[in-house]
Formats: structure tokens, C-alpha cells, sequence
């Protein structure tokens, strides 16, 4: 596999990384200010990792620190085929809230 291929590769995973914190910042409530200043970041950082259009790498710290601050499993922040949102949207539905979303790549 060339390294372009890669790239691109990693890049989509990052736009889906970026999509699942958004995702599940949104469904615990939080604003993306709230969120950044439980994690002592600022929250054009945070804007940055979460917008579909910037590429932005982040580390392993800030990425457990992400999952803990929002009460999840880290694994669920990198599962890019949406099974853990699925499963949060139908037992969100049952109890009627219609602003849960989620997005696919």
C-alpha cells in the first residue's frame, strides 16, 4: 500500500473519530466549551478535532481523557461502523428524544 493510501486512510478515521466525539459529547448534553474546559483544553482545540473539514491527530491522553469526561469506553470514541451509536439512538428513541443523530463516513 503506497503512503498516500495510508493517509487518506487515517484521515477518514480521524474525520470519524472527530464525528463520534461530537456524537456522543452531544448526546451527554455538553457543549463543546463545557466539554473543553472539563478537559483543560480550549475549545477551538476541541472545535478543531471534532469539524469534518481539519484533519487533526490527537493523543492517546486526550483521547482517554475524552472518554472519561464523557463516561464512555474509549472503544466506543473508535468504533467507525456506528454500533454503539445505534444502539444509544434506539434506546434514545424508545424514550422519545428526537435531537440524537449520528453520522457515517
Amino acid at each position: 500500500m503506497s503512503k498516500h493510501a495510508e493517509v487518506t486512510h487515517n484521515d477518514k478515521r480521524y474525520i470519524e473519530l472527530g464525528y463520534n466525539i461530537s456524537y456522543y459529547r452531544k448526546h451527554k448534553g455538553y457543549t463543546q466549551e463545557q466539554l473543553a474546559e472539563k478537559l483543560d483544553i480550549s475549545r477551538q482545540h476541541l472545535g478543531a478535532v471534532e469539524a469534518p473539514n481539519i484533519v487533526r491527530s490527537i493523543s492517546l491522553d486526550l483521547l482517554f481523557n475524552i472518554a472519561d469526561a464523557l463516561e464512555i469506553d474509549v472503544r466506543e470514541l473508535l468504533d467507525f461502523h456506528g454500533n454503539a451509536k445505534k444502539k444509544i439512538w434506539r434506546k434514545s428513541h424508545q424514550g422519545n428524544l428526537r435531537h440524537i443523530f449520528f453520522l457515517s463516513l
